[in-house]
């Protein structure tokens, strides 16, 4: 018999095998000074294309007001206990009833995190007669929580209505057989790509197989639709999504999630949701700072509309100067290059040591091998001259990759992997 722990130590994963090389750099990073469109990082100024704070909430004066006064009143402790059992408030209450309003449902329930709220979801959701059929490109969180399903699940390729519809064919017979029902999830918004899902396709479908939508919108909550109800406003088919999810920590700049449903369906979900069900209750100072944080989405459109003045200016600049941003219909922008992961990260050090420029790097096996994806997310908070100086770094460490300039500097790194 062997010890467990065996198999950590000799495999650290595809990505944790890098570790000695990218960790405090390229992964683990330390970004300081106040959340903004430039930061430092190692002591230099950089323009930071990592932070989804999108409508530059976070260290907005007003916010830090909210934020102080419900910290020097409540501490960082009330309401203590679950919300089942000792930790409910009026506060959250009003917070769920203002959400779902936004979102143009009938309810909503407040969740401590996003990932472990989805997760639980999913699970309570379903039962073991029931399928499930989800986007092969979905979030972690709603991996994870198909994984907890003890029933059949089957993937359709990304945004591909062909493929969904097959998957639906297969699902349908199986729950004739089981006498269970389906649920088909699918993202607002995909995060690493940008793309919205097909939700206007996929909501034309439910009548034909008969299936419940349930909708992870993390990235278009607050950034997309007329007044920022998200990907479901945007593509007009808000009221079809059966379950809606958002969190706070994209466009709220805050800490939590919520769900929102029909009140029947809330009302179960309430009783039912174990990662709820059997934790602390989310702090008062994010619900008074989630409140404040609403408010502002609901009654300053301009912080959208700047979003969308950086976004458009920064992917129309990419695309003119030939750079390859995928299919993104959102704010997230992708730029896609080729090489290998030593060019990789010769090429990120090179963008933040020589030119300034913070943003995400992903590479296999995020993302297939011999890909490099600089993922920038714009903010209301960037400026004209950080998208032409961004433009400008960019377009020159292109050059350099092209030329082998990375390859050459990688070298030795990559022997030293045996890559």
């Amino acid at each position: 018999m062997r010890d467990i722990f065996e198999r950590i130590i000799e495999n650290k994963g595809p990505l944790g095998k890098w570790a000695s090389q990218a960790e405090g750099y390229f992964v683990f990073p330390k970004l300081e000074g106040p959340i903004s469109n430039r930061m430092k990082f190692q002591g230099k100024e950089v323009i930071t294309w990592s932070i989804n704070d999108y409508l530059g909430l976070s260290n907005l004066p007003e916010i830090k007001k909210v934020d102080a006064e419900a910290a020097a009143e409540h501490g960082s402790a009330y309401p203590m206990g679950a919300r089942m059992m000792s930790g409910h408030t009026d506060f959250h209450e009003q917070l769920e009833r203002e959400l779902a309003a936004f979102v143009s449902k009938e309810s909503a329930y407040l969740l401590n995190f996003g990932y472990q709220g989805m997760v639980s979801a999913i699970d309570a959701l379903v039962a073991k007669d029931d399928i499930i059929v989800y986007d092969v490109d979905a979030h972690a969180c709603i991996i994870d929580g198909v994984r907890l399903h003890m029933g059949k699940r089957f993937t359709f390729k990304h945004n591909d209505m062909e493929s969904l519809e097959k998957n639906l064919e297969r699902a349908k017979k199986m729950a004739e057989q089981t006498g269970g029902g389906i649920l088909v999830i699918s993202e607002g918004v995909f995060g690493m790509r940008g793309e919205q899902g097909r939700l206007k396709e996929i909501v034309a479908l439910k009548e034909k197989y008969n299936f419940r939508l349930f909708v992870d919108d993390a990235h278009g909550f607050g950034t997309l639709g007329k007044t920022g109800a998200g990907a479901g406003q945007e593509q007009g088919v808000q009221d079809d999504i059966d379950v809606y999810f958002a969190t706070f920590a994209k466009s709220m700049a805050g800490i939590g999630a919520f769900l929102a449903a029909d009140k029947e369906i809330i009302d179960y979900l309430k009783y039912n949701l174990r990662s709820q069900m059997f934790a602390k209750s989310l702090p008062m100072i994010y619900v008074k700072g989630a409140l404040k944080r609403l408010d502002m989405l609901r009654t300053m459109p301009q912080l959208k509309a700047k979003l969308w003045e950086n976004v458009n200016a920064l992917q129309n600049g990419l695309k003119e100067r030939g750079f390859d941003i995928g299919s993104t219909t959102s704010c997230v922008t992708p730029v896609y290059l080729s090489g290998s992961i030593p060019e990789a990260m010769a090429l990120v050090k090179d963008l933040r040591e020589n030119y300034g420029i913070f943003c995400s790097i992903v590479v296999y096996p995020v993302i297939p091998k011999g890909m490099i994806l600089l993922r920038l997310i714009p903010t209301a908070t960037h400026t004209m001259a950080d998208i032409e100086e961004t433009l400008e770094a960019f377009s020159a460490i292109r050059e350099r990759l092209e030329n082998g300039t990375y390859k050459r500097l990688s070298a030795a790194v990559a022997a030293a992997m045996g890559e």
